[in-house]
């Protein structure tokens, strides 16, 4: 019985390596750069790159806002690499390219840095350098901060770690100014401020999969309700962060009002989360925080979209 077990690894090995050895395709590529998580990446970073102060060519604001892509595409590849072993225990990531044997983990690395580098390199020649050296921090703190020296050490991991998913508006924001200014701040500590309820939220539903693979995030080490309680916590703390850009003048009254119906919207999903017995309110909040984000950056842009204030004054006028 046991020769046979061993077999089968052997066969799974062996078909994994053909795989491999037959090459890699293009989806399979694409898959390693995280398209989902680097479009909202993307999206924020082009909505700091939008309201920021000051002038840019259409055209260096595009290659700008590739910079951003292909630098959180280099950062989910190297993640990947990195990531391997627990990746193939966990039901939510056994599907990758690196453990379905789709892609060598020394592809996906080569990949990840060779991205990371071009990312960087057009940034700096093509935009300016405050944006290019943003950018690499921003890489280097996911692969380096998170990644490798956060994700397995501490519960604090997506605190902290979080930075990095924050940096892309202040980047985007870094391409126009050709500064890091204090006044992209609100934009960042939206996000960082955002991502603990949002992953926790994941984390609830998924805490068999972080046991498994023995990660310590906050449900794994301080339990389900303490968890909760943390969720509601930062969701009422948010609530002043989203409202900091209309103070602060990055942002007018329409931004604020949508904000203020998010904020009270996220609260009350996790004060249901702290309430239920059964995980469902916390897929809703996950569910919920993905739209949370995008709101808020979509309607940043639009309050200050030109005629958008006249408009709606009009329309209500009327």
């Amino acid at each position: 019985m046991r020769r046979n077990a061993l077999h089968n690894v052997h066969d799974k090995s062996d078909l994994a390596a053909e795989m491999v050895a037959a090459g890699a395709r293009v989806g399979d590529f694409w898959a390693l750069m995280k398209p989902r998580v680097m479009s909202l990446v993307v999206f924020s970073g082009f909505a700091g790159l939008y309201v920021a102060p000051g002038e840019i060519h259409p055209l260096i604001a595009a290659v700008a806002v590739l910079c951003i892509a292909v630098a959180a595409g280099a950062s989910g590849a190297m993640n990947m690499w990195y990531d391997r072993d627990i990746d193939g225990i966990m039901s939510r990531t056994c599907g990758r390219p690196i453990p379905k044997g789709y892609v060598a983990p020394e592809q996906a690395l080569a990949f990840g840095l060779a991205l990371s580098a071009f990312s960087v390199m057009l940034m700096g020649l093509a935009v300016n350098v405050a944006a290019a050296a943003l950018l690499a921090f921003t890489i280097f703190f996911y692969v380096v901060v998170y990644t490798i020296w956060l994700k397995r050490r501490t519960p604090q991991n997506i605190v902290i770690g979080g930075a990095a998913g924050a940096f892309p508006p202040m980047i985007g924001w870094a391409a126009v100014t050709g500064s890091i200014d204090w006044a992209s701040l609100p934009l960042f500590a939206l996000i960082f401020m955002w991502t603990p309820p949002h992953f926790w939220a994941l984390a609830l539903w998924r805490n068999p999969d972080y046991m498994r693979a023995g990660v310590p995030m906050m449900p794994v080490v301080a339990g389900m309700e303490s968890t909760k309680k943390q969720m509601l916590l930062y969701t009422v703390l948010l609530a002043p962060v989203a409202l900091a850009p209309v103070f602060l003048g990055v942002a007018g009254w329409v931004y604020g009002a949508t904000a203020i119906v998010l904020n009270a919207g996220f609260i009350y999903r996790a004060w249901r989360v702290l309430r239920s017995d059964d995980l469902v309110w916390a897929k809703k909040m996950f569910g919920f925080s993905l739209v949370y984000l995008f709101l808020h950056f979509l309607v940043l842009m639009l309050d200050r979209a030109p005629g958008l204030v006249s408009l709606v004054r009009g329309t209500l006028a009327w």
